[in-house]
C-alpha cells in the first residue's frame, strides 16, 4: 500500500508537471502567436506580425537609400558650382553646358535644362530652370511617398491585430462562461499588444525619417535653384547684354528676399 501510494503520487506530481506552464522563449513571444488551449501555431495574428517585419525592412532600406540619394554632394556639390562659375565667369558658356551634360547633381540637371534649352535669352533660361527644378523636387518627394504610406499604413495593420486579438480575448470569456482560464485569456491579449507594438515599431522611424527626409530636399534644392540662378545671371553678365541680364538679377534678389 506505501508503495502503491507513492507511486499514484509520482503520478500526480509528473501530471502537474506536465501540465504546468510551456516556457516561450523571447523569439517565440515577439514573432510566433499560439493558441493557448492547443498550442498550434495561430495563424492570422502570426501572419500580421510578419507582414509588419516585411514592412520594416523595406521601410529601413528605403530609408538608406534615400540617406544616400539626398546628400549634399548630390544636390549642390561644393566643387561642381566652383568649376561652374569659373567657366561662366571666363565666359565660356559651351564648356560649362559641356560640363553640365552628365546631369549627375540636381544643381548640374537643372542649370544644364537652362543652358542647353535658351543659352541667349536669360528670362528663358530662368523660366527652363524653375520648371526643371519644380519637375525633379516633385520626382524626389515621390520616390519618398512609400516611406509614408508604410507609415501610416502600419499602425492600421497593428491596430487590426489589437482587434483580432481582443475578438479572441473576449471570445474566451463567452466559451468558458464567464471564467475563462487565465492562460487562454492572455493569449489573445498578447497577440492584441503584440501586433499594436510592431505596428509603432514599423511607423515611428518611417514617419520621422520621411519627414527629415523631405525638408533636407527642399532645403538643399531650394539652395541649388538659388545657386542656379545666380550663374545664369552670371552667363547674362558674361554676354554683356544688360536687358537680357536684369531679369536674371531680380529673380536672384527676389530669391534671396524670400529667404
Amino acid at each position: 500500500m506505501t508503495s502503491m501510494g507513492f507511486t499514484m503520487a509520482m503520478d500526480v506530481i509528473a501530471t502537474a508537471a506536465g501540465a504546468g506552464p510551456r516556457e516561450v522563449s523571447l523569439f517565440e513571444a515577439f514573432f510566433i502567436q499560439r493558441d493557448a488551449s492547443t498550442g498550434s501555431i495561430e495563424v492570422l495574428g502570426t501572419l500580421i506580425i510578419w507582414l509588419l517585419l516585411v514592412l520594416s525592412v523595406a521601410s529601413l532600406g528605403l530609408i538608406g537609400v534615400l540617406a544616400v540619394d539626398t546628400q549634399r554632394e548630390r544636390i549642390v556639390p561644393a566643387d561642381a558650382w566652383a568649376r561652374l562659375r569659373a567657366a561662366i565667369s571666363r565666359g565660356d558658356i559651351d564648356g560649362a553646358t559641356a560640363q553640365c551634360a552628365n546631369e549627375s547633381s540636381f544643381l548640374e540637371a537643372i542649370l544644364h535644362a537652362a543652358l542647353a534649352g535658351a543659352p541667349h535669352d536669360t528670362s528663358t533660361m530662368l523660366h527652363v530652370l524653375e520648371q526643371r527644378s519644380e519637375e525633379l523636387t516633385v520626382n524626389w518627394f515621390r520616390k519618398m511617398e512609400p516611406l509614408h504610406v508604410i507609415g501610416n499604413v502600419s499602425p492600421m495593420i497593428g491596430l487590426f491585430g489589437t482587434v483580432y486579438g481582443m475578438i479572441l480575448a473576449f471570445s474566451t470569456i463567452v466559451a468558458s462562461g464567464g471564467t475563462p482560464d487565465p492562460v487562454e485569456l492572455a493569449a489573445g491579449i498578447g497577440t492584441a499588444l503584440t501586433t499594436t507594438f510592431w505596428g509603432l515599431v514599423v511607423a515611428i522611424p518611417s514617419l520621422a525619417a520621411y519627414a527629415l527626409l523631405r525638408n533636407r530636399v527642399d532645403a538643399l534644392t531650394t539652395e541649388a535653384t538659388r545657386v542656379a540662378e545666380q550663374l545664369v545671371a552670371a552667363c547674362g553678365e558674361a554676354a554683356g547684354d544688360e536687358s537680357a541680364r536684369q531679369p536674371a538679377l531680380e529673380a536672384v534678389a527676389s530669391s534671396n528676399k524670400a529667404e
